[in-house]
């Protein structure tokens, strides 16, 4: 059975890692200090997707 998704279903996650990905970028390049927390936060967030897709829900599975 095939379920039809729209292409906001689909996409919407990504597009929201992709943005997210690309704020910590440009904060990283903005500043110090707080900027820099701000970045690794940001950035931190598709590691720990990849972590949690990794491990957890694969562990799952089994």
């Amino acid at each position: 059975m095939r379920t039809v998704r729209s292409v906001a279903a689909i996409f919407r996650w990504p597009l929201l890692i992709a943005l997210l990905t690309l704020a910590g970028l440009l904060a990283a390049l903005v500043g110090d200090d707080a900027w820099d927390a701000v970045s690794w936060a940001l950035l931190s967030v598709p590691v720990a997707l990849c972590g949690y897709f990794s491990f957890v829900r694969g562990r799952r599975q089994d």
